[in-house]
């Protein structure tokens, strides 16, 4: 398995002899503006541009968008993406917006046993709580499992919650990737995972190695990587939580 990150949750995902581009974001900086009744409000995204070329990003063999936010899914993914590429999306309803965007080969998660021996199972997760959770609506996770691979539980735009704690219990991943960052508006609670949130998921999971994605690329993404490492740096855990920079790859 090789599990590198490219910027905010996109990532590129080598598992079991498949490549699995992970939810596109591939505009080029500063090409849309902030999101609305954040801080950085001057602050354009994305926030800094691909570390890598468009063209090796979308070499992929499937690609999974978790949900259609448009820090998972954006304007230039379905532009740049092939038409017949693979797509997995986390519902229908997600299924029916991507084939309306002019893409032929498009399912849902929960339609699909396995890929080539990969299973890939569907996960919970919470987009924040409160008003903001139900605003920022459904989300999804993925669980990928193989024979010849050690599990691995994406997670997902989640806070950690009862959804996280379950998917660990009932999968035991032994790679974890969540998505920091701590993106906040100006009212509620974070909407991803802050650096307690990740402490969290290593105290339900001591033994997976954990991946933070989703940094650094947002306006309203307030926890920076720098903040983080001295977090885990305290707590003696910068060797079970790995905070990769943007193009940084990761293998086991």
């Amino acid at each position: 398995m090789n599990i590198r990150q490219i910027r905010n949750a996109t990532m590129i995902i080598n598992y079991a002899n498949k490549t699995f581009l992970i939810d596109p974001f591939l505009a080029k900086k500063g090409a849309y503006p902030p999101f609305p009744n954040t801080l950085n409000q001057d602050t354009f995204n994305p926030t800094v541009d691909l570390p890598i070329p468009i063209e090796e990003i979308i070499d992929a063999d499937v690609v999974i968008v978790t949900h259609l936010h448009p820090d998972h899914f954006d304007a230039a993914a379905i532009e740049v993406l092939p038409k017949a590429i693979r797509i997995i999306a986390q519902s229908e309803e997600d299924v029916a917006v991507i084939k309306k965007a002019g893409f032929q080969n498009v399912q849902s998660i929960d339609r699909i046993s396995s890929i080539d021996g990969i299973s890939l199972t569907r996960t919970n997760g919470k987009h924040g709580i409160g008003e903001i959770g139900k605003m920022m609506g459904e989300v999804s996770g993925v669980v990928f499992n193989h024979p010849d691979e050690k599990t691995l539980y994406l997670a997902g735009d989640t806070i950690w919650c009862n959804d996280v704690e379950d998917s660990i219990r009932l999968h035991h991943p032994e790679v974890i990737i969540v998505n920091g960052g701590a993106a906040q508006f100006l009212q509620g609670d974070p909407i991803i995972m802050t650096k307690e949130d990740i402490y969290q998921t290593y105290l339900e999971a001591p033994q997976s190695t954990i991946i933070v994605s989703h940094m650094e690329a947002l306006n309203h993404c307030l926890l920076t990587r720098s903040e983080l490492k001295t977090f885990l740096d305290e707590k003696e855990l910068s060797k079970h939580i790995l905070v990769p920079n943007d193009g940084e790859s990761i293998t086991f």
